[in-house]
């Protein structure tokens, strides 16, 4: 049975850190490329940061330079450091490991509330 788990969020002020982890089992993270959506009240669910099989990664204009994404394929896990938090970044984290359309996992989620 394929689980992700995403564990971190919480309340922070504007202008904080936090660092989200998304620990996997039931698969391989080293076979998948790994992506954090978040979806907001109201709101569609979009992407936040995704990284290739190979290292590559990819962030929306939103939060290119203060969000990092990272993989730790020992630990079977991916990170998601975010930096300089803003009110619009508050919504509900999910992790998303994908290796085709057949094989498209989705965690529950982790709430992150940035206050100003």
């Amino acid at each position: 049975q394929v689980q992700l788990v995403e564990s971190g969020g919480g309340l922070v002020q504007a202008g904080g850190s936090l660092r989200l982890s998304c620990e996997a089992s039931g698969i391989s993270l080293s076979f998948y490329s790994m992506a954090w959506y978040r979806q907001a009240p109201g709101k569609e669910r979009e992407l936040v940061a995704s990284i290739r099989v190979s290292g590559g990664t990819n962030y929306p204009d939103s939060v290119k330079g203060r969000f990092i994404i990272s993989r730790d394929n020992a630990k079977n896990t991916v990170y998601l450091q975010m930096n300089g938090l803003k009110p619009e970044d508050t919504a509900m984290y999910y992790c998303n490991a994908r290796l085709s359309n057949l094989r498209d996992y989705w965690g529950k989620g982790t709430l992150v509330t940035v206050s100003s």
